[in-house]
């Protein structure tokens, strides 16, 4: 055992007395909302009393003190005990809990970040552990601090992959900081869960991830309080048997009451009888305070040691460029950190480990742990987190990624291997529908540099910039075309041809504004001039520049993408000119589903490489000719 002293009767009493006034303050909660999750509380109410009364060091009036202990409630839909247990700890009022869900209430259906005391909002059920192993790993190996991380799960989300992927993860890293507590109290929401309350059977699976694994009474306060004590050298995962809705005798252990609040009528016994459970009250129990050992941290204002230093012509891939950003960026901070998914030595965040191999997390091929991981990292500010991978994999972990932005995180996604370009590997591996994914994110900036110079600023930005950021990376080898003092801002986009007498505006990024480049020299000798621009963020679009561009070209646009025709680039700029009469956007883009091929072929099997740039040009600048 360690620090663990059998507590006294009078603190078992309270602790099981805080557990009916939660259950009575999540019950009234509930029915005043008309909506809500009460029975799901009640089976963890004793969890959560011993939890936040017992066992968790922190500050109650300073939820986000770098030093409290963490606590992620991953069945999120239990969120009225979570606030209970805010109450009761006296940093919510008691009056508060009556404005759950109500529109001008911060105590929502599910946590969210707006709540100071939450980190990371959960309700997509099977993301919570992965985002405390994050906090786990950044205090165990980059703050070094005495904070640990409970995470409370339901039993229903445990088949979710990604659970078991946080699981491999923890005990991988040895995170003895870590513990996990599954709330088995059997039912689903319209089914019982598939192992009922065959708790052997979790516990063999917990075992057998290399998890130190404790099977309690989760009514039990005395039974909780010895387990939350014992020592651990790997991440504990506590299996609870409970029943859900207990305390409510209607409810208790049956089906058809999950998300069903109680009436007033059945409430009020309900109430009564729960009520005449709490005994005497001579003793009141607070929270324990933290040890102040989590160092002190400023990840404002990060900015590259020194300026580019490419050579005019020279070739680069941006996924290298990326790379050696980076491991330049590392150098400025050391809350930088690297996250990959086994494939660093293709999107050459290897560059960013060889240099700094503490600060360097392998997620291996886990993508959906990965970017809870990172967004658990980012939490409270102990890091900025920039994670790669091939981009066509971040679509795995979308819905990670949707609740990273209701999460508020700041987090970092560079994707490498986009479109038809990477050639021969074939369409599992093109990224083709990452843009229109990236930018149906609210928060998201959407980063898309063409060359060494611009992806070496979009790193150094991405790292200042709030929200989902997403760094869109190639494989081709590519012309440097910028001056390494060229000045690169979220939004602003650069016109990097142009004449006084431009017929066309064309706009490409990544390999096809090379494509773009090519095709304006081309149509050069036939004495059609264009004008090329490189958005350079896809989102947020600089649509200023691209609407004078196109007022200057006759209302003529066209653009090329190396993307599927949804969400990408055209229709990005289709949407910012409809308002405005006379422009027409031609598009060209990925029209199907590729096959393998030399990147070249492929660029012109779909008609997105020079000669489909220079034919696009003529036929738009015919059509609006004919239309006169």
């Amino acid at each position: 055992m360690e620090d663990y002293h059998k507590p006294d009767q009078q603190t078992l009493q309270e602790l099981r007395n805080i557990a009916n006034r939660l259950r009575i303050s999540s019950i009234r909660a509930t029915t005043a909302a008309g909506s809500g999750h009460p029975t799901s509380c009640c089976s963890v109410a004793e969890i959560m009393s011993v939890l936040f009364f017992h066992t968790m060091k922190y500050k109650a009036q300073d939820p986000r003190n770098p030093n409290n202990d963490r606590f992620v409630l991953s069945k999120g839909h239990a969120a009225p005990v979570l606030y209970a247990a805010w109450a009761e700890a006296d940093y919510l009022k008691e009056t508060d809990l009556l404005n759950l869900r109500k529109i001008d209430s911060i105590l929502e259906g599910h946590p969210v970040p707006r709540q100071e005391f939450v980190d990371v909002a959960t309700g997509s059920l099977g993301q919570g552990l992965g985002a405390a192993c994050g906090m786990a790993y950044t205090g165990k190996y980059f703050d070094k601090a005495s904070y640990r991380v409970y995470c409370l799960l339901g039993d229903g989300e445990l088949s979710e992959g990604s659970v078991w992927e946080a699981m491999a993860f923890a005990s991988h890293y040895q995170l003895d900081n870590l513990v996990a507590i599954l709330d088995i109290n059997r039912l689903g929401q319209s089914d019982p869960a598939p192992l009922q309350h065959h708790v052997e059977k979790y516990q063999k699976r917990c075992k057998a991830f290399g998890w130190n694994t404790i099977v309690l009474d989760g009514h039990s306060v005395e039974e909780l309080c010895k387990a939350f004590g014992q020592a651990r050298q790997q991440p504990t995962a506590i299996i609870a048997k409970t029943f859900k809705g207990k305390g409510i005798a209607v409810a208790e252990d049956k089906l058809g009451w999950h998300g069903k609040p109680l009436s007033k009528e059945l409430a009020e016994p309900v109430l009564k009888e729960l009520h005449s459970q709490i005994l005497s009250k001579n003793k009141r129990l607070y929270p324990s305070l933290p040890v102040d050992d989590a160092p002190n941290v400023n990840i404002r204002n990060i900015r590259m040691p020194s300026p580019p230093s490419y050579k005019p012509g020279e070739k680069m891939a941006t996924r290298k460029a990326y790379g050696f950003a980076l491991a330049k960026l590392g150098r400025a901070s050391d809350r930088v950190i690297a996250l990959d998914g086994d494939t660093k030595n293709s999107t050459f965040s290897e560059m960013f480990k060889n240099e700094y191999p503490d600060r360097f997390i392998e997620c291996y091929i886990a993508e959906q742990n990965m970017v809870s991981v990172a967004i658990g990292c980012a939490t409270r500010d102990r890091t900025v987190a920039f994670v790669s991978s091939f981009a066509a994999f971040f679509s795995r972990a979308f819905d990670q990624i949707r609740m990273a932005a209701i999460s508020e995180s700041n987090i970092n996604l560079v994707g490498s291997h986009c479109g038809v370009s990477i050639g021969e590997d074939g369409p599992s591996q093109m990224a083709l529908e990452d843009l229109a994914m990236f930018r149906s994110v609210p928060t998201a900036t959407v980063f898309y540099p063409s060359d060494g110079v611009s992806t070496e600023k979009a790193v150094e930005l991405a790292a200042n910039t709030k929200g989902v950021c997403f760094i869109r990376t190639s494989r081709p080898e590519n012309t440097v075309i910028y001056n390494n003092n060229e000045d690169f801002q979220v939004g602003q986009a650069k016109v990097v041809h142009q004449s006084k007498d431009d017929h066309v505006t064309v706009i490409g990024a990544g390999v096809t504004l090379h494509e773009a480049l090519a095709a304006a020299e081309h149509l050069k000798k036939e004495k059609i001039n264009i004008r090329v621009i490189d958005p350079f963020t896809i989102k947020p679009l600089d649509v200023k520049l691209i609407i004078d561009s196109a007022k200057a070209t006759k209302g003529r646009i066209v653009t090329v993408e190396d993307h599927y025709y949804e969400g990408g680039i055209g229709e990005a700029v289709a949407s910012a000119v409809a308002s405005e009469p006379g422009i027409v956007v031609h598009r060209l883009a990925v029209s199907h589903v590729p096959r393998s091929g030399k990147a070249a072929e492929l660029l012109q099997m779909f008609g997105i490489d020079k000669e489909a740039i220079v034919q696009a040009v003529k036929k738009a600048i015919s059509s609006s000719a004919n239309g006169k």
